[in-house]
């Protein structure tokens, strides 16, 4: 099966697992996109530098990002996340209330508006939309007003889509999956936060010191898994704790 896979923040974490991984299959083609530049180690994987943030920068890759050519399946990964500024209201930055919903919510709503436009009527390979999102989009944690918000839109935005899908008959498939706690760059900036802004500080601590966190492989096997076997979950909404 020829494949492609489009995986936001492929640089590090679960995105750069995801490549590792997937790229392992010569079938499959990788195209990687994060803010650091990568240098793409086998000839199946293109890597575009961008910042999702700069959405002039995103939409004018479009054609690159989202090329047409003979597939059998075709995965959009909207990886890339931000924790976003950790604290109570009143002491955040304007600037990042901004930067974390463009980063976590409208960049991939651009992406998935691009990939739908682009594919919509292809229908000879599999289609499907991946969005990570998280937990906490289902609960207001203190100090995490923006990343949990910008998830939970997430979460909406994949709801609706999958439902638009099943009404115009696209048959693409669309799932919002929250990945569990990982071992990541965004669990050394969450153990960074202010005690004075983040009452579950030390419950992070100690997943870490306790080594209760995933690791980013292990994450991406699910995700994997997810997509090799789509039809066994019905919902949007999917979690990597219950499979």
């Amino acid at each position: 099966m020829k494949s492609l896979f489009i995986i936001t923040g492929a640089s590090k974490g679960i995105g750069k697992a995801l490549v590792d991984l997937l790229s392992q299959n010569s079938n499959n083609q990788i195209i990687g996109i994060s803010r650091s530049a990568v240098e793409a180690e086998k000839s199946n994987i293109q890597h575009f530098a961008l910042d999702l943030g700069d959405f002039d920068v995103v939409i004018h890759h479009f054609e690159k990002i989202f090329p047409t050519r003979d597939l059998d399946r075709i995965v959009l990964i909207n990886n890339a996340g931000w924790i976003g500024q950790i604290d109570y209201f009143g002491k955040l930055e304007a600037k990042n209330i901004q930067a974390i919903h463009n980063i976590n919510t409208i960049a991939p709503a651009l992406l998935m508006n691009e990939f739908v436009r682009s594919y919509r009527d292809y229908e000879k390979a599999e289609r499907m939309v991946i969005n990570i999102s998280s937990g906490a989009a289902k609960k207001g944690i203190d100090g995490w007003s923006g990343y949990s918000s910008s998830k939970a839109a997430l979460n909406m935005m994949t709801e609706a889509a999958q439902e638009e899908a099943h009404i115009s008959n696209s048959k693409i498939k669309f799932f919002a999956l929250s990945p569990g706690v990982v071992d990541t760059n965004m669990q050394e900036d969450i153990r960074s936060a202010p005690e004075d802004g983040f009452s579950l500080l030390g419950k992070f601590t100690g997943l870490k010191k306790d080594n209760a966190l995933s690791s980013p492989q292990e994450a991406a096997e699910k995700i994997i898994y997810l997509i090799e076997n789509k039809d066994q979950f019905k919902g949007v909404l999917q979690d990597v704790r219950e499979f």
